[in-house]
């Protein structure tokens, strides 16, 4: 207990007594907003032996420690095994969770005057969900790949929540918003451009309401700088996709802007402090 204390983890009370710390809260089961999906799928065996096999990632040819490790890629082994998809699902579903009161709550504006709405590669429809309840008057589709919505569809869904199977490098349903939570960090930024060109294909012009809205962590500073909690999670969700799958989180300066100008020509967008 010292050690989780000096952690951060806990705070000592009197009589030997301990309480919850504020990350710690993040963790009961019974919050809704409970991140413990999200710690227990990034500590599934699969993902620690990918950890383990960085040095023969290093000196071979493998493309992702993960691929090291099990011989092909994390999405590919999702397909195979339903166990390790059930705990990775889960895990995307409680982060969804915490950014979807968030997004609808402090940044309801953003949808103001849309009609429709495609989750690109929306995995389970959580997020999707909790707009589609915000937002009764908005058409909300999930898109993703054939075998992830098939089960996601099953499940007890808003009225105005759809589920579409399809790849979104080929195709994204037409739509006035475009959300992408957790997905351009899973890619390169050539196939990033490729996503976001089928986005531009999918919505309006700006003048007539179109958006995309990009989810994710923007890295900002100098890795050298301080010691704050925030920073040191964002450097390590940036090592832990490297291993997983090879992506990366991506500076504002040389690497989110100079996407959004490839794709729209764009030299203006909105960046929000979602989660802090």
């Amino acid at each position: 207990m010292r050690v989780l204390v000096h952690a951060g983890c806990f705070a000592k009370q009197e009589d030997d007594a301990y309480a919850l710390a504020p990350w710690s809260r993040l963790l009961v089961s019974s919050e809704h907003t409970a991140a413990a999906p999200f710690v227990v799928g990034m500590l599934h065996p699969l993902i620690v032996q990918s950890w383990h096999s960085l040095g023969a990632w290093f000196h071979g040819r493998a493309p992702t420690p993960f691929a090291a490790a099990h011989g092909k890629g994390i999405f590919e082994t999702a397909r195979e095994q339903p166990g390790f998809v059930a705990v990775f699902n889960e895990a995307m579903a409680s982060d969804s969770r915490l950014v979807g009161q968030v997004l609808v709550k402090k940044h309801a504006g953003v949808f103001e005057g849309a009609r429709s709405m495609v989750d690109v590669g929306g995995c389970t429809g959580t997020l999707a969900a909790i707009v589609a309840e915000a937002f009764p008057h908005l058409k909300c589709t999930v898109l993703d790949l054939p075998h992830v919505v098939a089960a996601a569809a099953a499940a007890g869904t808003p009225n105005n929540l759809d589920f579409v199977g399809g790849n979104m490098f080929d195709h994204i349903p037409s739509a006035d918003i475009m959300l992408l939570k957790w997905i351009l960090h899973d890619w390169s930024d050539a196939e990033c451009v490729k996503i976001l060109k089928r986005c531009r294909e999918a919505i309006p012009s700006k003048q007539n309401g179109g958006k995309v809205i990009v989810i994710d962590i923007v890295l900002q500073g100098d890795e050298a700088s301080g010691c704050d909690k925030s920073r040191e999670s964002h450097l390590f969700l940036d090592m832990q996709l490297m291993v997983a799958n090879g992506g990366m989180e991506r500076r504002n300066t040389n690497g989110v802007r100079s996407l959004r100008t490839l794709v729209f020509r764009a030299t203006r967008s909105k960046v929000w402090d979602c989660v802090p």
